[in-house]
């Protein structure tokens, strides 16, 4: 039975060692990877000119203090670069619903058109 023992308490560390290896994350990666995230959510706002109430709406699952870490991280940049917002080419909807259901509303539209010619 010692015999066992000893090579199993030496080999202990080597096994434990290969724990990283599982893709486990720790608490404090976990953590981290929502700040880098929330952060990179407040810049890309910040750049394209949203306001920072606005950013906050759109994200509601994202960590508040962080997307204001990099929204404030990405104006501090632009004013020291003085680089402006883009402005937007086209002006589209936010919400999908709205979208999908003005291209049927103007795809409707020409249809009724046609029916009326055709009836007159």
């Amino acid at each position: 039975m010692r015999r066992l023992i000893l090579p199993l308490l030496l080999a202990s560390p080597l096994l434990l060692a290969g724990c990283d290896m599982l893709g486990i994350e720790s608490a404090s990666q976990i953590a981290a990877h929502r700040d880098a995230e929330g952060k990179a959510v407040g810049g890309a706002c910040r750049y394209s000119g949203r306001a920072i109430e606005d950013c906050f709406a759109q994200n509601r699952k994202v960590d508040k203090a962080a997307i204001f870490a990099g929204w404030r991280e990405m104006n501090d940049y632009m004013r020291d670069n003085k680089i402006d917002s883009p402005s937007p080419t086209a002006t589209a909807s936010s919400n999908p619903a709205d979208a999908a259901s003005g291209d049927a509303a103007q795809a409707a539209k020409p249809v009724a058109k046609d029916t009326a010619k055709t009836r007159s």
